[in-house]
């Protein structure tokens, strides 16, 4: 049998008897030490260890607190905590790079060196290449978020404490609950962590070059996350993979709704099929056999694709404000009232004062953007006037107090006051030592479907 028989699209040569070592088990091993071997996975590996043990020893040593994140002001309190700042920031933009680093090059690197018609006729098939390449992939992707995952815990836990995490309703939890619920939240991040190694993947396939399989997916997670800036619907958001890192939060709300979590895990499914499938069919047409034919460097096919993504991002930008608005005056309104009673009646309890139970507060809330619009995401401001009971003739009195709230499109938001009305980010508890005062900054979610 010819080389040239054995190299069409789907066939190799047939595994003889030295050949027992072949399959999707040979090259994942193969890939596996491949992988391990390499001075990026390491230094990947290396911060995804340390990382998260520098940015708590940063914190450690100075007073602020990435209080634009969900969770952030209460990094000083809670190891729990700094745990999903890490996680947050991860969602964002630290996991599209580790998937560029560790797939982008995979696949080009054989163009690069010229090596697809020795690995194709060493006794592994196209089909069993391109498994056990994916798999390799997609076992160090999960790997290193596995160990960002016990990295952050271990660095939260050691530097800053085991204090009780305060959830996006403004309960207190339990410090056995509040692992459960970070665990779980890593874990949820599985899925849209595959779907930009396959992102990786398919463009390493496709475009034959290492460099934009690797810088790829971290210029897609940027445009995707600029999009997630724009428009008001919510169907074009959650079809967008950078918007199911996202799904996690809805584990820390005190009434719990699982409609975005189980939508972010369908559309992350989705993009994990639609790319390796992708992937496949293109690695399977491509002809090996033959010489390879030099390609004249030009500007003719970069520009044609730099054109059509152009017209995808705009055409995305205007579907964004197709569909129902998820960010509403009615639903920011249920959801800040209840969060801003309980973080009230958290801070007196903190104050020493009693507290009895079922205590309730008697507040009128109102919300409005501040745009033409009157809903989507953007700069909010919430009124929350609060009528306290008074000795003499006026049975209350009415306290008004103001929160500028940054609400996105996923219906998550922060809302600050200032200290005017509600005292610094610490105040002092009645122990005598500084905690941090629950009403300075308000994290909050409520469900966008």
């Amino acid at each position: 049998m010819s080389a040239t028989h054995a190299l069409r699209p789907g066939e190799a040569l047939p595994v003889g008897p030295t050949g027992s070592g072949g399959g999707v088990w040979h090259v994942y091993r193969a890939e596996r030490r491949k992988l391990s071997t390499q001075l990026a996975t390491r230094l990947l590996a290396l911060v995804c260890v340390l990382g998260p043990f520098a940015f708590a020893g940063v914190l450690k040593i100075q007073s602020g607190s990435p209080a634009d994140a969900l969770f952030g002001v209460w990094v000083h309190q809670s190891g729990f905590a700094l745990s999903l700042v890490v996680l947050g920031f991860c969602g964002s933009w630290g996991f599209p790079v580790l998937a560029g680093v560790l797939a982008g090059d995979i696949f080009a690197s054989e163009d690069r060196y010229g090596t697809w018609k020795m690995v194709l006729t060493r006794s592994s098939t196209r089909r069993s290449l391109f498994a056990g390449k994916l798999l390799a992939a997609f076992t160090f992707s999960v790997g290193l978020l596995l160990l960002l995952m016990v990295s952050s815990l271990a660095a939260g836990l050691l530097l800053v404490g085991a204090g009780k995490l305060v959830s996006l309703g403004g309960t207190e939890l339990s410090n056995g609950h509040a692992l459960w619920l970070v665990v779980a939240s890593w874990l949820l991040n599985i899925l849209p962590m595959l779907a930009f190694t396959s992102i990786a993947v398919l463009l390493s396939v496709a475009t034959r070059n290492g460099i934009m399989g690797v810088i790829g997916p971290a210029l897609v997670a940027l445009v995707m996350q600029l999009l997630l800036l724009v428009g008001t619907g919510v169907w074009v958001h959650m079809l967008l993979a950078a918007s199911a890192f996202d799904g996690w939060y809805t584990l820390f709300v005190t009434h719990h709704y699982y409609g975005p979590l189980a939508v972010a895990c369908i559309v992350s499914l989705i993009w994990i099929i639609g790319c390796v499938g992708g992937a496949w069919l293109i690695l399977r047409r491509r002809d090996f056999a033959g010489t390879p034919v030099s390609r004249r460097p030009g500007w003719v096919v970069p520009t044609r694709v730099a054109f059509g993504s152009a017209i995808v991002v705009a055409f995305l930008a205007i579907a964004s404000n197709w569909g129902p608005a998820g960010d509403t005056a009615a639903r920011l309104k249920a959801s800040i009232m209840p969060a801003f009673e309980n973080l009230t009646l958290l801070q007196q309890r903190e104050l020493g004062r009693y507290v009895p139970r079922g205590s309730k507060l008697n507040v009128i809330t109102s919300c409005s953007r501040r745009a033409a619009t009157p809903s989507g995401p953007g700069d909010w401001i919430c009124t929350l006037d609060v009528f306290i009971p008074q000795l003499g003739a006026e049975p209350f009195q009415q306290t008004p107090v103001n929160y500028d709230v940054s609400l996105e499109w996923n219906g998550c938001y922060k809302a600050e006051s200032p200290p005017s009305f509600v005292g610094q980010q610490t105040m002092q508890a009645a122990g005598g030592h500084q905690v941090v005062n629950p009403l300075f900054v308000i994290y909050g979610c409520f469900n966008p479907l």
